[in-house]
């Protein structure tokens, strides 16, 4: 099938083309019983409510680089797409959407409340995957997968049956992380502390005994109706007589004894805390050291309960103010100081989380990172680049907290926990007998076994923390717990592509759950990948308002001028990378240069086509026999990149190994090569025409092959219209071009860059002297060296045709000529006489002109930019527009003031 290349590379309708033509010939659909060694990625699922961000399009264009690599070397290969359900975001958004209808979900009811979320995400759901569609990757859409999917949710029950059933996972009473906003409890590495401005309250607690008081600090007023005891460290010499002593709670009137702990520091505040054991981490601690009674004062919605007393139904911070005031007014309060402190706060929710005392299902994380560590330590798996990020992963392994896997939400995976509810009058309390399965039929059959016949049943409401569900992505999705076939084939996976921010919310899970029950880490390398930043170099964030839209810039530029730019721009894995952007005109300098780029390679590949007169790569022999110095070089430095990209690519260089094509392509085959054989294929009967003619078809058929992981559309279409494949063909199934020593010249390149060498010094005489592009001009080129004279010599006709020479002389030594410009080329001086080619008068007269024009307009701007009224009442962008436009007129009078020293 001939596909013929238009004028202009026009990516709005080339990319398209070829998705669907990838999918309708189903080019990247793996087949598990298919040779080859199995690489396998997943993908890192993003929300079913979000959309396509510049992380994604970098993360993703990172993988499929990877991906389309390996396939292209012979891999049986399969990234496997697909969707998280996203428990709390989703939820977020139906109770808006509910609150805006005047409802809640409690009114609508479970049923209906889970039919109306199903509904959204058959819709609105979709939104992401159609935006990922758009980026061109090759992910197998016929395996596309979805946490809440029929075979990934039967893979959540088993593994929360399994690991319970092991004593893995259990039920208790203990402080969480409670967010108000969504109502639910969230995890540690859900919650983000944020440095605040806030205060220090100091009260006084009144002896209940004779006279006296003990003195506590607090950035909390509120909870002190909470309070159950106060603590000071045993050796305080202050407080040793009061230990055991009480005092009398003020505003609640109970009495709370002074109790002595090692964990209580002396030099903070007076040495004396108050102690909430429902309503702080380390209070609870303590607490439970001391048995001391814990009294929550907390609602699930932030308001204060019944506990409260007078501050019932109040919003916590409204009972912050009214607590303070009471204290004050009642004469408890002693003082107040400014305190700036970290806050924890919800990743979700956007606000302060509580410590709340709430019965909650955790995992035992102590024996699944266990495991997780002895294949770290003693199989280094899964190895990390960079490697830094192993000590990371490994560090945050030995310090693991259980973790809280029940949220209050009714969107994502129901525990599969049956309560016998007519044990505890009917409803659901911490002393309710439960079962564990992994249906309801199973439930029934357990629970009639411990309580007869006649027993009812109802299921835990809560569902899991959607990070469980995630934890088994990379096994789940091939079929786990079942031996599918894809399991066997494609499990562990190859390499798992992912940013440093969730090392531990999801790589440190992936590897505890898979080692636990897989017997496997689930991927053999973690590729981290660094951050996308603005073009101020700052974090893009949805609160900081600064991300840029990848879905506009591919609509400007093509998808993949974008993805080349991001992955160009990575140097050594792992880095952040900084996208140029501006604002005003939704234009990025950084996309358009690698549109350029794709430009470049369009024009180039018409250029070769149609010198080529209709044969392609197959008809035309590579006769490397009968080749040019020119052709040898090209031939030298094409297999130089192919080793070069082979190598980066495998060491997970692949911002080297796209610059490394980039200079290639641009540089050395564009800039280079065809132009030196036009004159070859220009005339028709040049001998070595049809070496030149195998040549650019075989560089060009590589060329296409070496780029395709980086810009698969525009080299699809390429070498379609270049190898005129049979129907269904793809590039993406083609070998990935391999390097022949046989072809290296190491000297010969090296010669040959003396050469360009050469030609660059004339060119820049050139432009000194003004000397019109037609105008041949006469060369002296002067050098000691005998090897040098060879290589003059026999690059002749390069030099002559590519610098407009005429006529080129070359040896040890001439004679000193006036007017000549002089250059330099290595150890070659380069000699350019101007005598009847330009007026060196009139040259310098007008260089002379154009500099004081410039220097005028240059002190104009240095005035204006030194005045400091201008700097305080211009704008920013005004100021930063004359420091740029000074900057480059001081560049234009170097250039000039050179200039005038050459021809002096």
């Amino acid at each position: 099938m001939t596909e013929r290349l238009p004028p202009q590379y026009q990516p709005h309708t080339t990319e398209p083309h070829w998705q669907a033509y990838w999918e309708t010939h189903q080019v990247f659909v793996a087949d598990p019983d298919a040779p080859g060694e199995p690489y396998c990625i997943v993908i890192p699922p993003p929300n079913v409510t979000g959309s396509l961000h510049m992380g994604h399009a970098f993360e993703h264009a990172l993988i499929d680089v990877l991906v389309r690599y390996h396939r292209m070397r012979g891999y049986n290969t399969l990234w496997l797409p697909g969707t998280d359900h996203a428990s709390i975001a989703v939820s977020t958004l139906l109770d808006k959407e509910l609150q805006a209808e005047g409802t809640t979900r409690h009114q609508l009811g479970r049923d209906a409340y889970l039919e109306r979320a199903w509904q959204w995400k058959e819709t609105s759901g979709r939104m992401i995957v159609e935006q990922i569609r758009r980026l061109g990757l090759s992910v197998d859409w016929t395996r596309e997968r979805f946490t809440m999917d029929a075979g990934l949710s039967r893979a959540v029950l088993h593994a929360f049956v399994q690991l319970y059933r092991a004593g893995l996972i259990y039920r208790g009473k203990y402080l969480v992380n409670w967010c108000p906003a969504t109502q639910s409890a969230v995890s540690d590495l859900e919650v983000e502390m944020q440095e605040v401005d806030g205060h220090l309250w100091h009260i006084r607690y009144p002896l209940a005994e004779g006279t006296g008081d003990v003195e506590v600090a607090t950035t909390r007023p509120e909870t002190m109706l909470g309070d159950t005891a106060v603590a000071v460290h045993p050796d305080d010499p202050r407080y040793r007589a009061l230990i055991g002593q009480q005092v009398r709670l003020p505003l609640v009137n109970r009495l709370i004894p002074i109790i002595a702990d090692a964990s209580v520091d002396p030099e903070f505040g007076t040495g004396c805390v108050k102690v909430t054991p429902a309503h702080d981490p380390n209070d609870f601690a303590m607490g439970r050291r001391h048995q001391l009674p814990m009294i929550n004062i907390l609602n699930p919605d932030g308001t204060l309960n019944e506990n409260a007393g007078a501050f019932a139904g109040q919003d916590r911070f409204v009972a912050r103010k009214n607590v303070v005031a009471a204290l004050e007014a009642q004469g408890y309060l002693v003082k107040v100081e400014p305190y700036r402190h970290a806050v924890p706060y919800s990743d979700r929710g956007k606000v302060p989380i509580e410590p709340l005392l709430s019965t909650q299902w955790f995992v035992k994380m102590g024996p699944l990172a266990e495991l997780a560590l002895q294949e770290f330590d003693q199989h280094h798996s899964p190895r990390f680049v960079p490697e830094r990020w192993g000590k990371v992963y490994r560090d945050w392994l030995v310090k693991l907290n259980d973790w809280c896997i029940s949220r209050q939400l009714w969107w994502g995976h129901r525990i599969p926990a049956w309560y016998v509810v007519a044990q505890t009058g009917g409803v659901i309390t911490d002393e309710t007998p439960f079962v564990v399965a992994e249906t309801e039929a199973e439930a029934y059959r357990l629970a009639r076994e411990q309580f007869g016949p006649d027993v009812v049943l109802e299921q835990d409401p809560d569902v899991l923390d959607t990070w469980f569900s995630s934890g088994l992505w990379p096994f789940s999705t091939l079929g786990w717990p079942d031996e599918t076939p894809d399991y066997r084939r494609y499990y562990p996976t190859t390499v798992l592509v992912t940013g440093f921010d969730i090392i531990f919310f999801w790589v440190a899970r992936m590897t505890m759950l898979g080692r636990y029950f897989t017997g496997k880490i689930p991927f053999q390398t973690v590729y981290i990948h660094g951050l996308v930043r603005d073009e101020n170099n700052k974090k893009m964030s949805k609160s900081a308002g600064n991300g840029i839209d990848p879905l506009l810039l591919i609509d400007k530029y093509g998808v993949d001028a974008l993805r080349f730019a991001l992955v160009k721009e990575v140097v050594g894995a792992g880095q952040d990378i900084r996208l140029d952007y501006n604002r005003k005109t939704d234009e990025s300098p950084t996309v358009e240069a690698a549109r350029n780029f794709a430009n470049k390679i369009w024009n180039a590949a018409r250029f070769v086509l149609m010198y080529l007169e209709g044969q392609t790569p197959d008809q035309l022999p590579l006769n490397a026999a009968n080749a040019e110095l020119g052709d040898r070089w090209i031939l030298s430095r094409h297999h130089h990149t192919m080793a070069q990209v082979n190598r980066q690519l495998q060491e997970f260089q692949l911002g080297e190994a796209a610059k490394t094509l980039y200079e290639y392509i641009w540089g050395d085959f564009c800039d280079w090569y065809i132009e030196l054989v036009k004159p070859r294929l220009q005339e028709e009967h040049h001998p070595t025409r049809p070496v030149a003619q195998g040549i650019l078809a075989h560089l060009l058929a590589d060329i296409t092959k070496l780029l395709h992981p980086f810009m698969p559309h525009i080299t699809e279409a390429i070498w379609h219209s270049l190898v005129q494949p049979e129907a269904g063909a793809s590039l993406a199934r083609q070998p990935y071009p391999q390097a022949d020593a046989a072809y290296m010249d190491p000297q010969l390149e090296a010669d040959f860059a003396l050469v360009m060498q050469i030609i660059r010094t004339i060119r820049h005489l050139r432009a000194i002297a003004e000397i019109k592009p037609g105008v041949k001009v006469p060369v002296l080129l002067q050098t000691q060296s005998a090897h040098e004279e060879a290589i003059i010599e026999a690059s002749q006709p390069y030099i002559c045709d590519l610098a407009k020479v005429q006529p080129l002389t070359w040896g040890r030594e001439f004679t000193s000529q006036r007017q000549t410009l002089v250059g330099i080329s290595g150890t070659v001086q380069v000699l350019l006489p101007l005598a009847g080619l330009v007026d060196v008068g009139l040259l310098r007269a007008k260089i002379e002109r154009d500099l004081q024009k410039i220097q005028a307009q240059a002190t104009g701007l240095a005035a204006r930019l030194a005045n400091p009224n201008f700097i305080a009442k211009a704008a920013p962008e005004v100021v930063q527009t004359h420091q740029a436009q000074l900057a480059e007129l001081q560049q234009q009078m170097e250039l000039l003031q050179a200039r005038l020293q050459q021809i002096a």
